[in-house]
């Protein structure tokens, strides 16, 4: 077995393991000692999913494999520090570092989407779409990290709209890799399509406003 197999392999058994814990995880009740406990599971699962793919993508050059890694490890790791951020003084450099980086490739993904549909490479649609998702993480991460946020409790929601995001990240994979029946742009786009509106469900269901009038 090559390198390139072995580490395809754990990247392969350590995403399906996210993909079936965060399904579990997304139905069971919030906050209580089996959510914490299958989450910090999922947490490093797929971690170290999104860490295997960088690897992978590097020496294998996959333009699939590079945009899941970047989605996969900006999420699950903003996503996991959000609940630590219950105030601003809680925002450390890592969590600024973070952003920085999601901006880089947001930017760098639309550029070269764009480029790519000028070309008629119809793949530079997906790049623009997840490159603009990236810079709506950014600003959000602007929002919550100066204060400007008109959500209370900003970490809890950003917390479970990024760990959605993960899943989203393992669910597109998923599918792309195992498509027959799609056409390739649908099958990137589907699972933000299907997740992106219980994203928004929840997100209501658990924030709370900011009362300006007090």
């Amino acid at each position: 077995m090559t390198l390139f197999n072995f580490l395809l392999t754990i990247h392969i058994i350590l995403g399906g393991t996210g993909l079936l814990l965060g399904t579990l995880v997304m139905f069971l009740k919030k906050g209580d000692k089996r959510h914490k406990l299958i989450g910090n599971i999922y947490f490093y699962a797929m971690l170290g999913t999104g860490l295997f793919a960088m690897v992978l993508a590097y020496l294998n050059p996959s333009q699939f494999l590079f945009i899941t890694a970047v989605f996969t490890i900006y999420m699950i790791l903003t996503g996991k520090r959000y609940l630590k951020k219950k105030k601003i003084s809680d925002v450390t450099q890592l969590d600024w570092l973070l952003t920085i980086a999601m901006l880089v490739f947001g930017i760098a993904f639309i550029g070269l989407g764009t480029n790519g549909i000028m070309k008629s490479n119809y793949f530079g649609i997906v790049l623009v779409v997840f490159g603009g998702l990236g810079l709506l993480f950014v600003y959000q991460d602007y929002r919550n990290f100066k204060g400007k946020s008109s959500i209370k409790n900003f970490w809890l929601t950003t917390h479970l709209q990024r760990m959605v995001g993960s899943y989203i990240a393992a669910f597109t994979a998923f599918i792309v890799v195992n498509n027959d029946l799609l056409p390739e742009i649908l099958a990137w786009l589907l699972p933000t399509a299907i997740l992106v509106p219980f994203i928004t469900v929840w997100s209501r269901k658990y924030q709370v406003k900011i009362d300006k009038n007090i």
